[in-house]
This record gives C-alpha cells, structure tokens and sequence, in this order.
C-alpha cells in the first residue's frame, strides 16, 4: 500500500517553524503544503521550501483544498499563551493538530503524548510519563517516567524532568534547566535557563539560579 500522508499548514514562519518543517520531512508523517504568519513581510516566502501564504484569514480556503490538519510552528520563551490562542483559533475553525515526532526522538509506548505536541530530534519522554496537548519538548530534552505536563508547556533544548515531576499548563522550562525529582512546577511559571529546581515552583513566578530562586512575577 503507498504512503500518502496527511496535508497539514504550519503556524508561525519562524526559526521554531523550520525545526517543525524538518522533522515533518525527515519522519514523512504529514506533508507541510503551506505556512501561515500574521507578518506581513514574510507573504509570498517560504519556510524550507514551504510557502508563507498568509495569516489566520486563509483557514476556511485550506479547508476547501482538503488540508484539515495543522502543526504548530511558534515557540516560546516564556509566555506560552500566545501559542496556547493561535492553537485554539485553529481548532475553531475546525483544523486538527497533529503531533510533530522527530525520527531521533525517543517515546515510550508506555508514555501518552497529546494532540499537537513536538518531540524533536533526540528529545526523550519515558514510561508512564503524560504530556498534554501543544508540548514542546524541545531538542535533545529529557520528560522522565511517571512525568506530568499540562498543556501549552515548554520544555526547552537539553532541559532534563527528573521522575514524576508534575508541570502545569502554560509553563515554561528554560534550555538546560535542571528540575529535581518529585517536584510541582505551578501553571505559567518560568524556569530560567540552567536554573536547577530544588524545591516547588508558585505559579505565575520566574524561578532562576543554582538553587533556582523566585526572581520576579510572571504576567498571568
């Protein structure tokens, strides 16, 4: 039987969008026909080969070409909720994530992975780890056994969640940070890079250092 994956459009046309596009390619589970950006200036380029046709508008015209689904391809470096809108703005319009799986990343089939998550290449998430919907687990990032992970999150480049770490919706875990086992990390909460966790997170709080420390309030 021949392969014929899925056509998907790709949000956002930024540097996060190439990793996507990448890893879309070289796994061959879905076929990115189009990207769509709200700047302007990036109409009429294209993304590796992959179009930048327009912003929000052109859903319903996708919808009539037969592309039902999309992939995310915002980041974030903090604030999560401008992806958790754009991601919500998507499924209104009746689009379906998909969930982005980088040929080197390594899942168990013992761990459940939501709707439009992103595990890129060489990223880890093992046995009776949970991960809601719209995760990033970023390049080479290591989700432990028996993890939780609410939506929207975050889990940057060579973060490591040690086992059976809980980490609510909307937060963010900065590149290298390191998160003890056993902790709470609270929803929107920022763990600044290669901070490493000893004690649990407030929500809504920027935690940064060696032991990380509450730095400053995040903008709920």
């Amino acid at each position: 039987m021949s392969h014929n994956p899925l056509p998907c459009v790709v949000l956002g046309a930024g540097g996060h969008a190439r990793v996507v596009i990448d890893a879309l390619q070289a796994s061959d589970s879905a076929r990115p026909v189009a990207v769509l950006d709200a700047d302007r200036a990036l109409w009429g380029t294209d993304v590796l080969g992959v179009p930048v046709l327009g912003d929000d508008e052109w859903f319903s015209q996708l919808a009539q070409q037969q592309v039902r689904h999309f992939v995310m391809g915002i980041g974030g470096v903090g604030d999560n909720q401008p992806r958790r809108r754009l991601f919500e703005r998507a499924i209104a319009a009746g689009l379906h994530p998909l969930t982005v799986r980088h040929p080197s990343a390594a899942c168990s089939s013992w761990a459940s992975v939501g709707d439009g998550c992103a595990l890129l290449p060489g990223s880890v998430v093992n046995a009776g780890a949970r991960l809601g919907v719209d995760v990033i687990v970023n390049s080479g990032a290591v989700i432990e056994h028996d993890c939780r992970i609410g939506s929207h999150v975050h889990v940057a480049t060579r973060a490591a969640l040690a086992g059976t770490v809980s980490v609510e919706s909307l937060a963010h875990i900065g590149a290298g940070a390191v998160i003890r086992q056993g902790l709470s990390i609270g929803e929107g909460a920022i763990v600044g890079a290669g901070a490493v966790v000893v004690a649990d997170v407030q929500s809504w709080t920027v935690v940064t250092g060696v032991p990380a420390r509450i730095m400053e309030r995040a903008a709920a």
